[in-house]
């Protein structure tokens, strides 16, 4: 019997995993992180955090698909003397606009996740995740970390309004600026918090870098948020067009006309 064999026996021995079962564990792996118990669970990661908000997105816009009607009425921009009042809005009208609005913050954060990430994956891995831990093979990893930011991105251009209401808010830029400002802080505070329960932080480049330059990471984050959600905007009218001040006039004029019962 040749030296193989046995070593073989000896392997199949050690091993906890059984013949029928797909993956390792207890492993370092993807049962570790499966399994993770720690303070924040997986909503440490900020990945995390951009697929729930993505995945709620997309909820709300099946939701809005799966209700909605075949029949149209007019939009308010059109009204004319002889129209009448639109009609109630919609359950799939409403689930509409939440989704629109969960994007305002999706979509951004998740295209400057794609930044973030591949931009310090480039330069080191290890940057992103433990030594001790490998890192998630490629097509899991362009799953979540490039797919959610195409797919957004796709829906903000081809599927949206230029704004979750109408007509566009025209303090469009501070809002955005404002988001991206609580969303990246509360991150930093959250990931603190984390920290004094767990003793570590999900990402070994925040071990590196002192309590200013983490903040100051923060900040450049939430600038890059805040640029991506202004260059959408403006690839969004540079191939759709703007809403014109005539049409925003018409808006107003019918909203007021609504609200006091009056349509002329």
């Amino acid at each position: 019997m040749s030296s193989s064999q046995p070593r073989a026996k000896i392997e199949q021995t050690l091993s906890r995993r059984h013949p029928l079962q797909r993956l390792e564990s207890p492993s370092k792996g993807f049962s570790g992180a499966l399994h993770n118990d720690a303070f924040g669970w997986h909503f440490q990661f900020l990945t995390i955090i951009g697929l729930l908000l993505t995945t709620l997105t997309f909820f709300f816009g099946l939701l809005a698909d799966l209700t909605s009607t075949t029949s149209t009425t007019a939009s308010p921009t059109s009204t004319t003397a002889s129209d009448s009042p639109p009609s109630t809005t919609t359950l799939s009208t409403r689930l509409f606009t939440a989704k629109n609005y969960i994007a305002l913050i999706a979509t951004p954060l998740e295209i400057t996740i794609s930044l973030l990430y591949w931009g310090i994956r480039t330069i080191d891995g290890n940057l992103l995740v433990r030594t001790d831990l490998p890192l998630p093979p490629f097509f899991w990893d362009i799953g979540f970390h490039l797919v959610p930011a195409v797919v957004l991105s796709l829906d903000a251009i081809l599927l949206s309004p230029p704004w979750p209401t109408s007509p566009m808010n025209e303090q469009a830029p501070t809002i955005t600026l404002v988001l991206s400002t609580l969303v990246a802080f509360a991150y930093w505070l959250w990931i603190e918090l984390c920290y004094t329960q767990n003793g570590y932080y999900p990402y070994p480049l925040f071990e590196m870098l002192s309590t200013n330059q983490r903040i100051g990471l923060f900040v450049v984050s939430g600038v890059i948020m805040w640029v991506v959600g202004g260059l959408s905007r403006a690839v969004y009218a540079k191939l759709n067009g703007y809403e014109s001040v005539e049409e925003l006039d018409k808006v107003k004029r019918s909203k007021a006309m609504g609200a006091n019962g009056k349509w002329e």
